[in-house]
């Protein structure tokens, strides 16, 4: 099995980046591979740091685009993609890693993603699942019609490796969008937990959940200071019920408009809230 995970499009609460770190913290890996960055990546547009000490320069944090194998905590063996996305030849990346899927006799390539959208964080998280066979989410909820939105590698490889007969799927996990800018450890966990589910793979998911339960604490001890932001996370509540509570569910994009807030209110609401996290991850 094949799981990818790369920074750089859209990862809300850093969810994709968490999940990444933890399975890496917490299982036996190895490196097996990396890509050339510097044939792949933009400088200008994502500058890596660099440590000015007094007088020179110290350090410079290089990008990696690195394939791990890992072993799970049953000691079953997977490969981990990880590292910035590339912002160039999308196609001869997309190449190169059909060329590891069929190497390694991978049968199932997972990508994992995490987008903001207008959720609660009061309720469980929610993905968008999506592959390159409906056979393969079968269980899933369909949240969207059909949508044109702009394109990343992950989406590329897995449209490849369909094109070229290999199963590929893949997760996005739902962050509620007042917290896309701050760690989010529960949206991680959500990751994880659907991606143990949909491949059999033994993970330390539940070693997230401290991390995930102290980051709530300090959500609901925030919004409990503003009536408004509760009003606010009611509504949410009531929208993410009304699409999941029933037999009769229906896609996201067919909500009533004027059941959403729209996004001055959840701008003037969540202001301050989200300088307030902010200044405490900092600290």
């Amino acid at each position: 099995m094949l799981v990818h995970a790369l920074t750089g499009f859209v990862d809300a609460g850093q969810a994709g980046q968490l999940a990444v770190a933890h399975l890496l913290t917490n299982l036996d890996h190895r490196v097996v591979a990396t890509f050339d960055v510097d044939q792949l990546l933009d400088y200008r547009s994502r500058r890596p740091a660099m440590t000015f000490d007094e007088d020179r320069w110290a350090s410079y944090e290089q990008p990696k685009l690195v394939l791990y194998e890992v072993q799970d905590c049953g000691g079953t063996t997977f490969l981990l993609l990880t590292g910035p996305e590339p912002d160039l030849l999308w196609e001869r990346f997309s190449d190169a890693v059909r060329e590891l899927v069929e190497r390694f006799a991978v049968g199932l390539t997972v990508g994992l993603g995490a987008a903001p959208m207008a959720v609660p964080h009061t309720r469980p998280s929610a993905v968008t699942a999506h592959a390159t066979r409906r056979e393969l989410i079968s269980g899933y909820h369909r949240w969207f019609n059909t949508m044109q939105m702009p394109g990343h590698a992950g989406a590329l490889v897995e449209l490849r490796l369909g094109e070229a007969g290999h199963d590929a799927m893949g997760f996005v996990v739902h962050v509620p969008h007042y917290l896309a800018r701050t760690e989010y450890p529960e949206s991680a966990r959500g990751l994880l937990e659907h991606l143990a589910r949909s491949s059999g793979l033994n993970l330390p998911v539940e070693a997230l959940q401290p991390a995930a339960q102290r980051v709530l604490a300090e959500v609901n001890e925030q919004i409990a200071r503003s009536p408004e932001s509760m009003s606010v996370v009611a509504r949410l509540e009531d929208q993410f019920d009304a699409v999941t509570g029933g037999p009769d569910r229906r896609p996201l994009a067919a909500l009533d408009a004027e059941a959403l807030p729209t996004g001055d209110e959840i701008a003037a609401e969540f202001e301050a809230f989200l300088a307030g996290l902010d200044g405490s991850a900092e600290g």
